[in-house]
């Protein structure tokens, strides 16, 4: 699908209330790495061999985080505690800048409980909502999660250049707690989940003000809304 039909999509959503339009924010250099539908876009700037990249929500794609290591000789901390991302990482061959954990990002730490969809095509794990409890997903994992703070601690890291979280919806809770939270990080790529029926825009309107009101100011909207690129402003 090019960006001419995603956009004719979106605007359909727009009109219908399910999709508003974000325009970027400042003006920086934009590089766009990884295949379709699992790419994303950052600053290039002050990127090198030293920087740190947080890469949540692997799935089984990771051809931005091989790109980057590739382009940059960053290194990458890639992490995704679903089952089927667990067992498709066994069998990849990655380099030695590639480091996979078998947890997932959270505003907690601890175990939590993942739901799937019932629909088999659709695979990405939804950390289950008790509130509000979808019919059509039933199976579910109870599955490792940590907060960034714990994170980095765990590996040692004082500071973050790129964190990139596609997280199925439980960015939100995640922001908030990154922006009360002590850790530097110098760019955030977000992948926002408002299509989803429990979620709505202005839970993402409202993140972007929070971000917004924490210095991270958006610097690229990709043509589908959905992933926003925030940089810190004042680093």
């Amino acid at each position: 699908m090019n960006d001419f039909i995603t956009r004719s999509l979106r605007i359909k959503k727009v009109l219908s209330g399910k999709d508003f339009y974000q325009s970027k924010q400042v003006t920086r250099s934009r590089m766009t790495y990884g295949n379709k539908y699992a790419d994303w876009t950052f600053c290039p700037n002050e990127i090198n061999e030293d920087s740190i990249l947080y890469s949540f929500g692997v799935g089984e794609d990771i051809s931005f985080d091989l790109q980057m290591i590739e382009s940059f000789r960053v290194h990458v901390h890639a992490f995704d505690p679903s089952p089927d991302s667990i067992r498709w990482m066994e069998n990849q061959k990655v380099p030695g800048k590639f480091h996979f954990y078998p947890f997932g990002l959270a505003h907690e730490d601890g175990n939590v409980s993942f739901t799937e969809p019932a629909d088999p095509g659709l695979r990405s794990l939804r950390m289950t909502d008790p509130g509000q409890q979808d019919v059509q997903m039933e199976t579910t994992h109870n599955l490792q999660v940590h907060r960034l703070p714990t994170i980095l601690g765990k590996l040692g890291h004082d500071r973050i250049d790129i964190l990139k979280m596609d997280i199925e919806s439980a960015e939100y809770k995640v922001i908030t707690d990154i922006i009360s939270s002590p850790v530097p990080i110098l760019q955030v790529l977000i992948e926002f989940h408002h299509r989803f029926e429990n979620i709505g825009i202005q839970q993402t309107k409202k993140a972007i003000a929070s971000l917004n009101a924490a210095g991270y100011m958006i610097f690229n909207v990709a043509a589908s809304g959905e992933e926003i690129s925030f940089i810190k402003t004042d680093a």
